[in-house]
Formats: structure tokens, sequence, C-alpha cells
């Protein structure tokens, strides 16, 4: 039997309430040696001692294993959000021999353990609690909710029901078959690899709602980049100067742009140059330009654009308050176009951000990757007429791989790095 825990539930420091979470099949008798007794359906006032010592007046709520989070006897502590009244609690909770205190992700590691969340709804909190903006937040409580999980589960029945048609074929191979079962296992398999298919084309954008697009702003020197970065940012990020060559090194300002996490670049004036310490500027600028999800070219006239321009890659003429025709540039001095360029950013960006599916790890693309591969692969062999056995253990196969997905096979390996991520309370 496992160990019971408690920790902090809520952020540390000065707050109108503070949560202490305790779990564990000891964690009813804890909380009543602090409180006296425990609501058995609701929460209730309770007054919370240290032996003789008043400590405070708090909620206590008691969920047994089958609606608690972790899936064991659960009780809270809604204390008033005083760091030493959490002190004192803590102190009394880990002087009691039954209990200690919870290692980072421990209770949702529970959680995982006793059934009450597979891999990738833990995946999903861990996005959820990190979530800067509403597109992060959206996309996050999809796989939290369970949408990933279920959409694995569709894809296992309908593998696991080809493979028994197979195996059924196997088994009775010296009887009279009723009807040809190839029809029905092709289509299964169709359906599960187009569905697959398109999860898979869609966890790029989703890896960068999650991690943040990075748009560079590329140019000579002098053509403005640090000015448009200041006035995106709306304040002074990045030095600027007449002087050539004054960015080195690259200047990011992360920002939320229509609720999608946008870090902005601004990179050295790419020109020719003796000075090593430039050189190494702009090569770095070069790289981080290439890598970028978008590009903002400044340009004045017919200058070259020297590093490839891509899709939807932006090019404007710089310093649009020195011209007599503004139309397609913009000004970071004056403002002048800045707006439509925010617009034209985010726009941009929402577009790719719409192919977002629910699975947005490179693990869950692997596991994809190869269930489709295996189901392609069992295509050809119903095709070339290969032996039942063979196709029956290649479907085993993709069924496992599917099975990672959500964490049923092959990821203990994975579970300490997970749960690393999490703060100790969650």
């Amino acid at each position: 039997m496992k160990e019971t825990i408690f920790a902090l539930a809520t952020a540390p420091g000065r707050a109108g309430v503070s949560i202490i979470r305790i779990s564990g099949h000891s964690a009813e008798d804890v909380a009543q040696r602090l409180c006296g007794t425990v609501p058995a359906g609701r929460g209730i006032r309770r007054i919370v001692n240290d032996k003789d010592d008043l400590i405070d007046q708090a909620l206590v709520l008691y969920f047994p294993g089958t609606s608690s989070f972790t899936g064991e006897p659960v009780v809270e502590l809604h204390l008033h959000g005083s760091p030493a009244i959490v002190a004192a609690v803590l102190e009394a909770l880990g002087r009691d021999a039954s209990t200690r205190l919870a290692e980072a992700g421990e209770f949702t590691r529970r959680a995982l353990e006793n059934g009450k969340l597979d891999l990738a709804q833990v995946e999903g909190l861990a996005d959820l609690i990190d979530a800067e903006t509403e597109a992060q937040r959206r996309q996050a409580i999809r796989v939290f909710d369970g949408e990933l999980g279920h959409l694995a589960d569709d894809w296992r029945r309908a593998l696991v029901r080809a493979a028994a048609l197979i195996e059924a074929t196997i088994d009775f191979a010296d009887e009279d078959i009723p009807e040809n079962v190839f029809p029905e296992v092709q289509e299964l398999l169709d359906k599960t690899r187009i569905a697959m298919e398109i999860q898979i084309s869609g966890v790029q954008a989703a890896e960068r709602i999650r991690d943040g697009f990075e748009v560079a702003i590329v140019g000579a020197p002098n053509t403005g980049k640090s000015t448009l970065l200041n006035r995106i940012a709306g304040r002074k990020a990045a030095i600027t100067s007449a002087i050539a060559g004054t960015t080195r090194d690259v200047i990011e300002v992360r920002m939320n742009l229509g609720g999608l996490p946008v870090t902005l670049l601004d990179t050295a004036g790419i020109r020719e140059t003796e000075d090593i310490v430039e050189g190494m500027g702009i090569a770095l600028a070069k790289d981080r330009a290439r890598a970028a999800d978008l590009r903002v070219f400044l340009i004045e006239d017919d200058q070259d654009l020297i590093v490839q321009k891509q899709v939807d890659d932006i090019v404007l003429q710089s310093k649009a308050d020195l011209r007599d025709n503004p139309e397609d540039s913009v000004s970071g001095l004056t403002g002048d176009g800045v707006d439509d360029l925010i617009k034209l950013i985010t726009s941009t960006l929402q577009q790719r951000a719409a192919s977002a599916g629910v699975a947005m790890r490179a693990r869950h693309r692997s596991a994809m990757r190869s269930a489709v591969d295996l189901i392609e692969r069992v295509d050809g062999m119903i095709q070339a007429e290969a032996g039942l056995d063979l196709i029956a253990d290649d479907l085993r196969a993709a069924i496992r791989a599917v099975d990672m997905i959500v964490g049923r096979v092959d990821v203990e390996d994975l579970l300490d790095e997970i749960f690393a991520s999490f703060c100790i309370g969650k």
C-alpha cells in the first residue's frame, strides 16, 4: 500500500486561500488528528490544531477514492492564505509518521496509475497549467478532457476488430468461412489510417501553439528592425542607433497575438563585414530567420532578400514616414502601417493554427506514424495474398503503437521526465 502524501496545492506566498492536499489510505485519519472530524459528504468549517495549538479555521473537504483526483481518499484543507498558517500546517503534517511530503507531480502520477487519467491527459494537464494564451488553453483543455484518448480508443477498436476477423479466418482455415472478411478489414484499416494521417498532419501546428510561433524581422543594417520591434512590443526591448551593426545578438520579445503565443525576433542587420563579432551575429541571424515560422523583411527600395523568402513571408518597405508613397511600407518610428502588419502576422499564424489537431507532441506523431506504416504494410500484404499469420502480427503491432499514445504500453521510461515538469502539489 502506498504512503499517504501531502503538499501545498496552490501557489506559495500570501493569498486569500491556500489549499493543502492529502492523498492516500490514511488521509482521513491524518485529517482527523488535525481537525477532530472530517465531513463525510460535504465541506464544513473545522478548527485546525497542532496538539493544543490553534492554527486556523479552515474549510475541510473529503473525497473518497471513487470521486477524487488521484483515485485515493483525499482531504483538502482550505486555509486562510497566510504563509505562517501554511508553514504551521505543513510542519504538523510532516511530523505525522503516516505521511510524507509529495514529490513533483506525484498526485497526478497516482491519478495515472489509478486509471483516473491516461498519459495524453497528463500531458494535457501539464500544458493547461503552463498555458499563457487562449489558443494554448483551448488546445490543452481538449487533450486534458480526453479527446485524444477517445480517438485512440476508436482507432484501437477498429484495429482489434480487423485483427479478430483475420484471426478468425486463421482459426477456421479448414472450414468453410461464410463470407470474405477482407473487404471489412480493408474498410476498417482505411478509415483508421486516414483519421491518423489527419492528426499527424496537424501535429506541427499544434506544437507551435503549445511552444509558440517565431516571427523574425530581417533586413540590412539601419532599416528600422529594432525600432519596429520596440513599437510592436510597446517598450524599448532593443537598443536603436544610427550606427550600423548595433544589434549583434538576437533580441526576443514574447507576445500574445490573437490568442497565439508569438516570439518576435530582432536579428542583426545582414551585410558583408570583416568584424568577427558582428559576423557571428549575422550568421546567427540567418540561422534563426531560416528556422522561424514567419519572416518580416524590411527593405529599402530594391534591396535583395539575403535570406530565402518562403510562403506567407511578408516583405515591406522600411521607414514609411520618409516615403511619398507609404503603400506596402511600415515605420516603427511613427507607427505607420504597424497595426496592419500586426493584423497580417496574426491572420497568417491563425490560418496555420487552424490545421492543428489534438495530437501535439513528437511522441504522439511517432506512435501514429508507426501505426500508419504498419497499416500500410498490412494493406500491401492483403493485396499480395501474404500469410494470414504475418498480417495478424502486424495488426497486433499497430494496436500496440496506438496504445503508446495513451500510455498503455512501453512508456515507463518517459514517466519520470514527464512528471518532473510538474510542480509539487500537482
